[in-house]
């Protein structure tokens, strides 16, 4: 009877034991899991050096909400918010578009073709040096129906008196 109570009283240990080592080698695994998951080359994206807000209802028949950059640019840098589906946009074609510029780093509002929720879109021919490089480089190779942003360097936009810039571009048609 003795070596009965014993017995069971080593398999209760041992299942006990068991359970603890179990839980002890979940939290580890978890540690490593978020040790390995967080990269310190990597940092977390402050709010403005994050990249454009959209959302995933965005549509290229709403204002769009265009937020700040952070730093200075010395490259254009052309990011699609919504992919188009027309035809690809070539230099020397008329496009009609509705835009949003604000300062890079300011925010500031400085254009748009956007007033009151409502647009006035406006066209031009792209690609044929009258308008600014950012434009003229960054539009053609678009697909009309695209929603773009485009950070232009003050180099290629209206020189350091109006320094960087951030256009949000709603190409609408290519002729």
């Amino acid at each position: 009877m003795s070596d009965m109570i014993t017995s069971t009283s080593n398999r209760r240990g041992q299942a006990i034991a068991g359970v603890i080592s179990g839980i002890v080698v979940f939290v580890i695994l978890v540690v490593v899991f978020v040790l390995v998951r967080q990269d310190p080359k990597d940092p977390a994206p402050t709010p403005a050096a994050a990249p454009a807000a959209v959302s995933a209802d965005e549509k290229i028949t709403d204002e769009p909400v265009v937020t700040t950059g952070s730093g200075t640019l010395s490259d254009l840098v052309i990011k699609e918010r919504i992919p188009g589906t027309g035809p690809v946009v070539k230099a020397g074609q008329t496009i009609s578009v509705n835009y949003k510029l604000i300062g890079y780093t300011s925010g500031e509002e400085m254009d748009s073709s956007w007033k009151g929720g409502k647009s006035s879109p406006i066209s031009f021919q792209i690609g044929t040096g009258q308008l600014i490089q950012g434009w003229d480089k960054g539009i053609p190779g678009q697909k009309v129906g695209s929603r773009i942003q485009l950070d232009v360097p003050a180099a290629l936009a209206y020189g350091p008196e109006k320094g960087d810039l951030r256009f949000v571009v709603d190409i609408l048609s290519a002729q």
